[in-house]
């Protein structure tokens, strides 16, 4: 998640001004805890740390989930945020000039996958799961979750730019993780980004989630996997990023990207990578973050 410093993201950035909430977000990045668990470790009240959950649960660091109890309900809350990168300097020009689109991740152009695999809506299984030919299947479009132990998924971007219009740089944000089975959460993968048929770079992932419940997944899903980490690519005249970290110096320059041709994106789990984990993706209505693909091209 890019975070630009200015005003609007004051609820954001005033999160981090109290010593408090600080501890709060170091005491859920080791588990969930409830309201009352949390005032006893910071030695503080109860109302005290609602009042911070509050401003957390605003900025979308955290979530909370009310839960039946002994004793009535409790809140529950989730350090929700993986990452997140402050941009100080913003280029005008780029924001004045770019659009936006929203991939589901089940309307992918092209795959190949070996199990484990599957895919499921909000409300079903797709097919069988375990059986690559169901990637293959029309209901595919409407997958909120996919999951394959090696191999690849590719997407189209629309590309609208238009006579002597230039790509300045592209950013995706998606959730995924690993691919264990069942699942596990020390399980390494190797997930290489491509975009054109250029490789961007490789990003290990740490592990499968499956430990705590995802935000936005569905009661019903039982099969492990239950969320995975919020990652940002980016592309621009410099070089790739991961959640603003280098990972090549390959450039939009490298893509060469042609008026009227749609832009291929890639992501590949190696079957002969050093962490051969697979790969496990989330859309709208799974895991932590109710979102699709989100792709953003400046120009």
């Amino acid at each position: 998640m890019n975070i630009e410093v200015n005003s609007s993201n004051l609820k954001f950035l005033e999160c981090f001004s109290s010593d408090t909430r600080i501890k709060i977000i170091e005491l859920l990045n080791i588990r969930p805890m409830n309201i009352k668990d949390l005032a006893e470790a910071l030695g503080i009240s109860s109302a005290i740390v609602t009042k911070h959950i509050q401003k957390l649960e605003e900025a979308s660091i955290i979530t909370t989930e009310s839960v039946p109890s002994t004793r009535g309900r409790q809140k529950i809350c989730h350090l929700t945020l993986d990452s997140a990168t402050l941009q100080f300097r913003v280029k005008e020009q780029a924001d004045q000039n770019r659009y936006a689109v929203s991939i589901p991740i089940g309307q992918y152009s092209s795959y190949e996958v070996k199990p484990t695999c599957g895919l499921s809506s909000d409300i079903k299984i797709i097919g069988m799961v375990d059986d690559p030919r169901y990637f293959s299947d029309p209901e595919h479009v409407k997958a909120c979750h996919l999951w394959f132990g090696s191999g690849y998924i590719e997407y189209r971007i629309p590309n609208y730019l238009v006579g002597k219009q230039r790509i300045r740089s592209i950013s995706i944000s998606l959730e995924i993780c690993s691919e264990a089975p069942h699942y596990n959460e020390n399980w390494p993968s190797d997930l290489s980004f491509y975009l054109n048929d250029v490789c961007l770079g490789t990003w290990t992932c740490p592990g499968d989630f499956g430990a705590v419940k995802g935000v936005y997944t569905p009661a019903w899903w039982d099969l492990g996997t239950q969320h995975g980490l919020l990652k940002q690519i980016t592309i621009d005249a410099e070089g790739s990023y991961i959640d603003g970290i280098r990972m090549s110096a390959k450039s939009v320059e490298d893509l060469a990207v042609g008026l009227n041709e749609d832009i291929r994106f890639r992501i590949c789990a190696p079957e002969t990578a050093t962490h051969s984990g697979g790969l496990s993706m989330f859309g709208k209505q799974f895991g932590n973050y109710d979102q699709d693909i989100q792709v953003y091209v400046a120009y």
